[in-house]
């Protein structure tokens, strides 16, 4: 079947985000619950009118309240490390204390949470901890959004009929295909020479296939890479019997680098969008 790769390029897609790309609601609420004891704790020292002595003697009861501490300034890590104005480094440990009580009532103090507990500018805790989740979650979205095509890709594979580490496999490498399925990979792997791990890798009764899968959202010089590489990569898997190279790639950022991406459009008979994959590509290609 012969493609256009101008009409093809005009089905590109400008986001793949999904619901949970935004907020992931379920970790957050995780991350908090883990705190919730703790932080109940915490929040007998609202409103207090000596927070210092209060605070002393909730931790002299209750030590493993220190540990919601860093997530109060949004800080995932237990360790927090200080430079006071006298030029004094500090290291605070938030699973067990490494300085005396009245250092960490300074650390209190000079980090503002004895103000902000103290005068009501928070009215619970927990609440306020669900506030900071949802905001370091937020900023995971570049995170999860590398993962989006992955994940869209998989769903479709499942259904198609494919069975995870049954007929589909995720995240494999060059060196487990020859091993499983005893074919010579050393066309792509430069006679050994070199790792290359594709992201999911299908067998069928007729073939096996290596796919790659990416978003590009927006431009940069990785793409025209990326399409040089990938032209190789098809071209050596030419070379071994038994195995097809199949690539899905989608985004607008590829319209900087279309050049490149219709070179290799041009000579890989393989490649698709997810315009494609809504049309049924998946069951087509992969039998």
């Amino acid at each position: 079947m012969t493609r256009n790769f101008s009409e093809w390029l005009l089905t590109f897609t400008d986001s793949i985000a999904n619901y949970k790309y935004y907020i992931d609601f379920e970790t957050v609420y995780k991350n908090a619950e883990k705190l919730k004891v703790e932080l109940n704790i915490l929040n007998s020292l609202i409103g207090s009118k000596n927070i210092e002595s209060d605070f002393e003697n909730i931790i002299a009861k209750y030590p493993e309240v220190l540990k919601c501490i860093p997530i109060l300034l949004a800080v995932r890590q237990s360790e927090i490390l200080v430079l006071d104005k006298d030029g004094n480094n500090f290291i605070y440990d938030f699973k067990k204390m490494n300085y005396t009580l009245e250092q960490y009532k300074t650390f209190m103090r000079e980090t503002g949470l004895f103000d902000l507990i103290q005068n009501h500018l928070v009215n619970n805790l927990y609440d306020y901890v669900l506030g900071v989740e949802s905001g370091l979650n937020s900023n995971a979205r570049k995170n999860r959004g590398g993962h989006l095509m992955e994940d869209l890709i998989e769903n479709f594979l499942i259904k198609s009929g494919f069975k995870k580490d049954e007929t589909y496999f995720k995240e494999m490498y060059l060196q487990k295909i020859e091993e499983k399925w005893k074919l010579d990979m050393s066309f792509i792997s430069n006679q050994n020479q070199t790792t290359k791990r594709f992201d999911f890798v299908v067998k069928t009764d007729n073939c096996i296939y290596g796919i790659e899968t990416n978003f590009y959202a927006s431009s940069g010089s990785k793409l025209n890479e990326t399409a040089r590489s990938y032209k190789m990569l098809a071209e050596e898997s030419k070379n071994v019997y038994g195995f097809k190279f199949v690539w899905f790639t989608d985004g607008y950022g590829w319209y900087s680098a279309k050049n490149n991406l219709k070179e290799t459009f041009d000579t890989m008979e393989d490649i698709y969008n997810i315009n494609d994959i809504k049309n049924g590509i998946i069951k087509e290609i992969l039998k």
